[in-house]
């Protein structure tokens, strides 16, 4: 059985919103004291460090939550999110947390481990604005499940499953940044896949599980959202037991739990609409 203590969404600096920034170095302290306690194998951080407000600024609040992080006992591996790269690039978001930030893959003996650090950074044009997923981000995630050859726990900040927002503060009048618009094509890259799957992000700030082609979705609620708990931070953070099956667990003011049994058996192809055939006829 493999542990993995993860928290998200940490969104340190000032209150906006429904986000309780101003409570984010405080309750990463108690999150380090809950991970000490528990000794996870490790700590995912699923990313939006923080709320982006400059470069200057957003360089102290990151090197702000890197120095809470130093508090934790096990290895603790980090994935951008949007927030992270607003303003600072990759680069320099891996000065500052002293890590390598490019997609990997971590051997856990039973299970694997993979980091897909896509592109999270939200474009802005005149016409447009929201993610768009790098080719070779694809690729890679393409190429490392093809050859999977045992259970795979795929971790990204941007969610893929194209679940539903209604409900969500953030994203029920704004769903096409919820997601990749290309995330159809990541569901197909998935589907590569002949081993157990199970994916994990971020972003969305709740707690989700959703199922897709035989894969499950899971979404971890942030650790200073608000939106669910009545204006207090939600205080939120998880852990992830892999083995033959899935538990995970959230705790704090928002908590959630959820028993997977992964497969890597994939679903029958989707039905065409019922009009086209009625049109056949």
């Amino acid at each position: 059985m493999t542990r993995i203590a993860i928290v998200t969404d940490i969104h340190h600096g000032a209150p906006s919103h429904t986000k309780r920034g101003d409570t984010a170095l405080e309750l990463m302290g108690q999150f380090a004291d809950w991970a000490n306690a528990e000794k996870p194998d490790l700590v995912l951080d699923l990313g939006d460090r923080i709320s982006d407000i400059d470069t200057q600024t957003d360089m102290r609040l990151e090197r702000e939550v890197a120095e809470a992080f130093t508090r934790v006992n096990a290895p603790v591996y980090h994935i951008c999110g949007n927030h992270d790269r607003d303003h600072l690039t990759v680069a320099e978001n891996e000065e500052i947390l002293g890590v390598d930030l490019h997609n990997q893959v971590i051997d856990l003996g039973d299970w694997q481990l993979v980091l897909w650090r896509a592109d999270a950074k939200i474009h802005r044009t005149a016409s447009n604005i929201g993610f768009d997923l790098p080719e070779a981000d694809l690729l890679w995630l393409s190429h490392t499940l093809q050859r999977a050859t045992k259970p795979t726990l795929i971790a990204s900040h941007v969610p893929c499953s194209g679940h539903s927002q209604i409900g969500n503060y953030y994203f029920q009048r704004n769903e096409s940044l919820s997601t990749y618009p290309q995330a159809d094509r990541v569901r197909e890259v998935l589907a590569q896949a002949r081993v157990p799957l199970v994916c994990i992000a971020g972003h969305v700030h709740w707690n989700t599980v959703t199922t897709v082609d035989g894969t499950p979705h899971i979404t971890q609620q942030s650790l200073t959202e608000s939106f669910t708990t009545a204006g207090e931070p939600a205080r939120a953070w998880g852990m992830l037991e892999l083995g033959e099956t899935v538990h995970w667990q959230v705790f704090g003011d928002d908590p959630f739990e959820a028993r997977l049994i992964p497969s890597n058996q994939r679903w029958t192809a989707p039905l065409q609409p019922f009009l086209s055939k009625l049109a056949a006829e």
